[in-house]
């Protein structure tokens, strides 16, 4: 009964606000609220715009509520103050006995303009931020001295947004500065740390090393020591050699110390080829070396470091060129030498460059590909190319001759021939329907290894021309018809004015040639007789132009007589010895 009557003694009225109840520190006890409401905005209007102190390390910065769109949601706050001290009357009551004598406190939830709160914690960040430096041993000439570490800051984003919009939202303000938080972080080397890596490096520096290899030693002058001695960097602690003047070094020791190793390569003789054996080599094994050199140049009294040598097997050896089956000649085709001395050096540098090229079984073979592009810098030189059916000069010129040499290598080995592209113009001195162009990168002549076994193309520069010949272990048998070929028109003709020549006088300057259709097969057996396969090779050549001059000279008209009859004022006179009177003046 005691507890019901202080509980109704104290209820008060429901539309009031419990003594005590305070939002964001003002007290509202006792208002209802909409009072409350107003009150808070009110007070929060008269604030809006100024601005509260922060600092964050050393720096100082001001932000005020309507820069960041801070609001407060009174309305709400007060709506939950109410929710504490209701209820029914008794326990109304009690609730607001409670709220009077201990008071009750409620924060607002705030809103914030999140793009304006990142863009005041970036300005902080950059102000405050420092990224922790670690010691570093530095080198200076032949000393080596540590530089200290340096510790670094970064502001705690999330807990100081909370700071920043808890203080902007609130309706008292502080006299002083509010501290954001800031996080001190420690760098990952400290100059203790490096203290062991810096008496070695002073060692490293004291004296001359000796490289000792077989039958030679190589002496490391001080100098040379502190260009390949790597000093910690990057949270390492410890010495090393490496580094691009430690990789220059090596390479030029390996050019000294080592025997590369030699791969087995085919020699052939005529229609037989032989395997000359492969042989290993000797490599400088760098990485042990380089640790041998960094124990003997930290050592204070051996300073000698041995060589490490290791054998090099070759790339392909005796073994794997034997079991590529590569034992007898399947084809050879000759052409040869015409036009320019330039034309014949690019037959010869292209058919060099194509030399022991190897094919796997089921691979293609590239003319583009084993020869590369044509160009002035790889000796190349400018010869007649065909171009349509007009003659230019292009760098490579000639190196047509090399495709329809390989083209026809391929053709009499009965390989699949998978691209060919003939001249657009009719060239008697190749095989009728066998010739075969390129163009780089655009037209290629290639064909494919369709046996079983490895086939090597070998190019050969003979005195009076070119040869290829394909090496393999797979017989077949060609058998080629001579072709047919086929006038399909007339001879194209060009007919030039020319004002050099007389009118209605003709002459033929180049004679041309009529478009023609060549036919020719190829039929392919393997070596025990079985018919491969029948192929049919269409060509199709333009008729090449017949240039024909047509005279537009017309004949010069003859001078005309000269007249005896004295013009007027003259004297006519009779020329005498053969002098010739000079006329009289009026």
């Amino acid at each position: 009964m005691l507890v019901l009557a202080v509980g109704l003694a104290f209820a008060g009225s429901r539309r009031e606000l419990a003594e005590g109840t305070q939002v964001a520190g003002i007290d509202v006890g006792g208002l209802t609220r909409g009072q409350a409401v107003d009150m808070l905005e009110a007070r929060f209007a008269e604030i809006v715009a100024e601005p509260a102190s922060f600092t964050a390390g050393s720096e100082a910065f001001s932000f005020a509520p309507n820069q960041l769109a801070v609001q407060p949601d009174w309305s709400g706050a007060v709506a939950a103050a109410a929710r504490s001290s209701g209820g029914f009357a008794p326990i109304r009551g009690l609730r607001r006995l409670h709220t009077r004598v201990f008071g009750a406190e409620v924060s607002p939830r705030m809103a914030v303009s999140n793009g304006a709160l990142d863009f005041a914690l970036d300005r902080i960040a950059e102000q405050v931020d420092r990224v922790p430096e670690s010691a570093a041993l530095v080198r200076h000439g032949l000393r080596v001295v540590t530089s200290s570490e340096r510790s670094g800051a970064h502001l705690d984003r999330d807990m100081a947004a909370e700071v920043i919009v808890r203080t902007l939202g609130s309706l008292e303000r502080s006299d002083g500065s509010i501290a954001l938080p800031v996080v001190t972080t420690n760098p990952p080397v400290t100059a203790a740390m490096l203290a062991p890596a810096a008496r070695r490096a002073g060692i490293a520096l004291s004296a001359p090393v000796v490289l000792r290899g077989p039958g030679r030693s190589w002496r490391l002058p001080r100098w040379r020591i502190a260009q390949l001695l790597a000093l910690p960097s990057g949270g390492a602690t410890k010495l090393a050699v490496a580094g691009p003047l430690a990789d220059d070094y090596f390479a030029a020791l390996a050019r000294r110390a080592s025997r590369p190793a030699v791969d087995a390569r085919f020699a052939v003789f005529g229609e037989r080829v032989e395997v000359v054996p492969s042989r290993p080599g000797v490599a400088v094994d760098i990485p042990r070396t380089a640790r041998a050199l960094l124990r003997a140049a930290i050592s204070p009294a051996n300073r000698v470091a041995k060589l490490a040598l290791a054998r090099a097997e070759p790339e392909r050896t005796t073994a794997a060129a034997l079991a590529m089956g590569i034992d007898s000649r399947l084809s050879a085709y000759k052409t040869y030498n015409a036009g320019t001395w330039d034309r014949i050096t690019n037959l010869r540098l292209g058919v060099t460059l194509l030399d022991d090229t190897l094919v796997p079984p089921g691979g293609t073979f590239s003319l583009n590909g084993a020869i590369g592009e044509r160009t002035v810098e790889r000796g190349f030189r400018s010869a007649p190319v065909i171009i349509g059916t007009e003659y230019e000069e292009e760098v490579g010129g000639g190196t047509s001759q090399v495709a329809t040499t390989v083209f026809n290598a391929a053709w009499e080995a009965g390989l699949r021939i998978t691209e060919r592209n003939p001249h657009s113009l009719y060239i008697s001195r190749y095989q009728l329907g066998r010739d075969a162009t390129v163009y780089w990168p655009s037209l290629d002549s290639k064909f494919v290894n369709d046996t079983k076994h490895w086939v090597l193309v070998k190019g050969f520069v003979e005195a009076d021309g070119i040869s290829v010949a394909i090496y393999g272990g797979e017989d077949r048998r060609v058998e080629s018809s001579p072709g047919t070929r086929t006038m399909t028109g007339a001879v194209p003709v060009k007919r030039v004015k020319d004002p050099t020549l007389a009118k209605g006088k003709t002459v033929v300057e180049s004679e041309g040639s009529q478009p023609s259709r060549t036919v020719v097969t190829r039929t392919i057996y393997g070596g025990d007789g079985t018919l491969l396969r029948t192929e049919t090779w269409t060509t199709s050549y333009r008729g090449e132009t017949r240039v024909v001059r047509l005279g537009t000279k017309r004949p010069a008209k003859p001078p005309k007589a000269a007249s005896e009859k004295p013009k007027p004022g003259e004297k006519a006179t009779t020329p005498t010895d053969g002098a010739t009177p000079a006329p009289t003046r009026p």
